[in-house]
């Protein structure tokens, strides 16, 4: 985001030099120099494959620096770990995973769930298998998954650290994936010829995530606790039996999809599990359900959380809610069951929505009836607002014009004898809208606050959740 014209009459007004400031990156950092540009999002390459293959060793080969923490055990890596790669002068980024096992069982399952997670959002797959061991029955069961995806796929035989092996990889060949390709990560035996694969897979631009923009459905997350309607709700919008319906609680545990044209508009839904304990505590059927919520609210747009009107807000509500938010997705509560509702639960949960969700009462609410069908036609006009808002960008020029007036009206508190500056505000990314503010010191939590409830006043989020940054910048020592 370089700075216009009208960028430089803003950072004018708030005293700073456009000749200092050029630019911000996607996390909002500085980049210095007159010629300074925000660089392209880079495609994506999920590096999988089970437990103590050698990915690690692997990943810290490619991108050229020891970075991946590599240790000769089993399961170091757990989460999902990007790293920036520069081969010939293309950029593209490295997601290593933990060790994939589709039949995984505790702990290992959440590994296995955040591998899954990184494949989807990828723009190809590279699969590593260990040459020295060749294809066992994990690695076939990830082969099989892999066939059916419409991505890209590499297939990596690590750990070929001299000829001795090199004719054992043509057997990968039987894992359907395409040429397998020796390499060795602790010696960089084939790793350029590798680097150079890799561009091919992949495109010159990272896939659009959600499709926004390009005529696909936009994706909604409906989740809940057990029985408040979530199933119901889906069949009546859709107008048929999509899921399955009963009183007992839990009927639903994997996420169905399903393609609803909802107000003449055609919508993604994804119908999940109940939420009934933590995923720490949680156990059996629960505790895979809850990967597979968590996994869907991280692929969805926006999230549809039902609530049970008729009872009072429960911890579980504001459990979900919570998630939702952390994952930065647009939201609208969803009030269920109102047609159970009389006037004194009214008046209760008017006193539990001022009490209990008080953290988001920028988000969009409706009181339906899933039974009935009572105003579900008002669930698509929200889901366009909160996306809308979810999307929105502020020129910088307008939001430091805006910035100015606030500060001089209400200027940061006082800290340490000393008042901080904001000397420049830009929105660094969309989805959620995003902002940095440059400061010559530290604001206040509770200003932060302020200045949150400012920008919704005035820009409208409704729906979509905002966050502000703090970059206080360091005062440069004078030239001699």
């Amino acid at each position: 985001m370089s700075a216009g014209p009208d960028d430089h009459a803003a950072m004018a007004q708030l005293g700073i030099d456009p000749g200092e400031f050029v630019a911000v990156d996607e996390e909002g950092a500085f980049l210095e120099g007159e010629n300074a540009e925000v660089l392209p999002p880079a495609p994506v390459l999920a590096v999988v494959g089970r437990p103590n293959v050698g990915k690690s060793t692997l990943v810290n080969r490619l991108i050229g620096r020891r970075e991946a923490v590599v240790q000769d055990i089993p399961g170091v890596t757990r989460d999902r770990v990007s790293y920036d790669a520069l081969w010939n002068g293309k950029r593209f980024t490295l997601v290593d995973t933990g060790g994939w096992e589709p039949d995984a069982r505790g702990l290992q399952a959440a590994v296995a769930a955040q591998a899954e997670m990184a494949i989807r959002s990828a723009d190809a797959v590279m699969l590593v298998v260990d040459a020295s061991v060749g294809a066992t029955t994990t690695d076939e069961a990830v082969a099989r998954i892999l066939r059916k995806g419409d991505i890209p796929v590499i297939l990596v035989a690590t750990k070929v650290d001299d000829d001795r092996l090199t004719a054992d990889t043509a057997a990968l060949w039987r894992l359907g994936l395409g040429e397998p390709y020796p390499v060795s990560g602790l010696h960089g035996r084939g790793s350029g010829d590798l680097l150079d694969v890799i561009l091919e897979k992949l495109p010159e631009t990272p896939r659009d995530l959600f499709g926004a923009g390009k005529g696909g459905p936009r994706r909604v997350a409906l989740i809940g606790k057990p029985n408040v309607g979530k199933s119901s709700l889906l069949n009546k919008v859709s107008g048929e039996l999509r899921s399955v319906v009963h009183d007992v609680a839990g009927t639903t545990v994997d996420p169905v999809d399903s393609l609803v044209e909802l107000d003449g508009e055609v919508w993604r839904f994804v119908d999940t599990a109940g939420l009934r304990k933590r995923v720490k505590t949680a156990s059996g059927m629960e505790y895979y359900a809850s990967l597979r919520t968590q996994a869907a609210i991280e692929a969805s747009e926006v999230a549809l959380v039902l609530i049970d009107a008729s009872e009072p807000i429960a911890e579980q509500d504001q459990r979900v809610i919570t998630m939702v938010q952390e994952a930065g997705r647009a939201l609208v509560l969803v009030f269920n069951k109102w047609d159970l509702v009389d006037e004194d639960r009214r008046l209760a949960m008017k006193r539990e929505l001022e009490r209990d969700l008080v953290s988001v009462r920028w988000a969009e609410r409706v009181n339906v009836s899933a039974l009935t069908g009572r105003s579900v036609a008002k669930i698509a006009p929200s889901l366009r607002t909160a996306l809308e808002s979810w999307d929105r960008r502020i020129p910088t020029g307008r939001l430091n014009s805006w910035l100015a007036d606030i500060v001089a009206s209400t200027p940061p508190p006082v800290r340490g004898g000393k008042q901080p500056k904001i000397l420049f505000a830009t929105q660094a990314t969309t989805r959620p809208p995003t902002f940095v503010l440059f400061s010559s010191g530290f604001l206040e939590a509770g200003y932060r606050r302020f200045l949150e409830r400012k920008l919704r006043e005035e820009f409208d989020f409704t729906g979509s959740p905002v966050r502000i940054s703090v970059r206080v910048r360091e005062k440069r020592g004078r030239k001699s």
